[in-house]
């Protein structure tokens, strides 16, 4: 389904921005403050939704997994 599809690509996308803020912080800041934590604890929370909500969608039938190679390998 392309929704789930939809989903899962901003659910990285967010990762992704999370991961760029917490960075920033930790230059710009230079640990000083607690932000930078935050950003990467968001960004686990994320990560852990992310991976739940595909095994979800996999059982559910609404994503199927495929190879790598074509078929006849």
């Amino acid at each position: 389904m392309l929704f789930v599809k939809v989903i899962i690509l901003v659910l990285l996308g967010l990762i992704v921005l999370s991961l760029g803020a917490g960075m920033f912080s930790l230059v710009k800041e230079r640990g000083e403050s607690s932000r930078t934590a935050r950003f990467l604890t968001i960004r686990i929370a994320l990560s852990i939704f992310t991976f739940i909500f595909i095994a979800i969608s996999f059982f559910m039938g609404w994503i199927q997994p495929h190879g790598v190679l074509p078929p006849g390998y």
